[in-house]
């Protein structure tokens, strides 16, 4: 895939003058042509920095695995604040304490497959080249539940007609993998004023698509801090304090950003869904990657 050669703010503003340009017909406002005047602004280099934040999105959590659990990154009104709890329910539960949360967006495979491989991980690799391998094989369910790395390994075997084993990292993420699932088959049952969306986003789907292309450079590099840090900033995001804290390292926390970013995307109606019309195994669960 080559990439891109349109600056991705003009992108993300391109994004929003189609759709805020609809709504204005629909309501009688004016205002795709206000965005037009602002994007074309952006282009002839007038505006050096044009956030995609300069529509006001709902509050929105972006989740990243830890050490010591999830850290989250909760941005609302413009500011970022940091959370950190060892399930996702109490993650979510403090940021809705603190905001009214439209969309949580999670860095974990949500929807695991009865047998094969998901097209949103096939899709993922293909969009990252040179990051391909850092989007993991989302294992079977069967091989999730098993107690073992062993048993995993024959349960993906015999799930995938021997196709299959069971990859060292991707079990590794077992516990996560099974809190988000547990938290998402909860919600079904909490009344509707409760549950709040949660979707999957791949980070480096998330770099990738802010900047134009993957970023190279590992991300517990200082070069990949630097790399991940400039995109965030040239998209608008709301930057915290970068620092490791208790339960989670500096490339967790902007992993989390970067989720948050997704997240504010979708509340907007902005996403990209990896595949376009999620799979649906018998979980019932969609699996997409959004970004």
């Amino acid at each position: 895939m080559e990439p891109s050669t349109t600056p991705p703010l003009a992108r993300e503003l391109a994004d929003l003058v189609s759709r805020l340009a609809s709504l204005g017909e629909q309501h009688g406002l004016d205002v795709g042509e206000a965005l037009r005047a602002v994007q074309a602004l952006e282009q002839q280099g007038a505006v050096t920095r044009v956030a995609s934040w300069f529509v006001d999105a709902p509050p929105v959590l972006g989740v990243d695995a830890g050490k010591g659990g999830w850290v989250g990154a909760l941005v609302a009104q413009g500011r970022c604040r940091v959370l950190v709890s060892p399930t996702l329910a109490g993650l979510v539960e403090m940021a809705r304490e603190a905001a009214e949360v439209a969309v949580v967006a999670v860095d974990i495979p949500i929807g695991l497959p009865d047998s094969g491989r998901r097209q949103a991980d096939v899709l993922a690799r293909g969009a990252l080249p040179g990051k391909a391998s850092s989007v993991f094989t989302t294992l079977t369910r069967a091989a999730y539940q098993a107690g073992s790395y062993a048993e995993a390994r024959e349960a993906n075997l015999a799930a995938t007609s021997g196709e299959l084993g069971a990859g060292a990292q991707s079990y590794a993420l077992r516990e996560r993998v099974l809190d988000v699932d547990g938290y998402l088959r909860a919600a079904r049952r909490a009344p509707a004023a409760r549950r709040v969306p949660v979707i999957e986003v791949h980070p480096e789907l998330c770099f990738a698509r802010m900047t134009g292309a993957p970023l190279l450079a590992g991300k517990r590099t200082p070069e990949g801090e630097q790399a991940r840090c400039a995109a965030l900033s040239s998209v608008g995001f709301p930057l915290p304090r970068v620092a490791a804290g208790p339960g989670y390292a500096v490339d967790d926390l902007l992993d989390a950003c970067a989720a948050a970013w997704s997240a504010a995307r979708h509340a907007l109606g902005l996403s990209e869904s990896l595949p376009p019309e999620p799979e649906v195994f018998s979980d019932g669960i969609p699996a997409a990657i959004r970004v």
